[in-house]
């Protein structure tokens, strides 16, 4: 019994371990998906770029809003109140701007009604 009790456990590791597979069969899963989608390949592709620049724009948004929390916790104003004031008013219009490229793309992309 005392034998059973003191059994060795090994460890082995195997070098190289990466995600690169799941990458690779997600791509091959994705051209695979539009393959064989039940929609043309013009409607696909239209369908494609429409979330990409959805993609595109909320990943925008995300980045000036984080810009924006940063741009809060910098500190302690100081001296530096009026730069803060223009880097915000900046960062406002930048916002803005993104959101008016975001509408245009949406609407560029729907399709009329019949």
């Amino acid at each position: 019994m005392a034998h059973d009790d003191e059994r060795e456990v090994v460890y082995i590791e195997r070098p190289g371990g990466s995600v690169t597979p799941l990458f690779f069969g997600a791509l091959i899963g994705l051209a695979a998906g539009l393959l064989f989608a039940p929609q043309s390949g013009a409607e696909t592709r239209r369908l494609l770029r429409r979330r990409l620049r959805e993609a595109r724009a909320l990943a925008e948004e995300k980045v000036d809003d984080l810009s924006d929390a940063l741009a809060e916790r910098a500190g302690p104003a100081g001296g530096r109140e009026e730069s803060r004031a223009e880097a915000r008013s900046d960062l406002e219009r930048r916002l803005a701007e993104a959101r008016a490229r975001r509408r245009a793309a949406l609407d560029e992309d729907e399709e009329p009604v019949a």
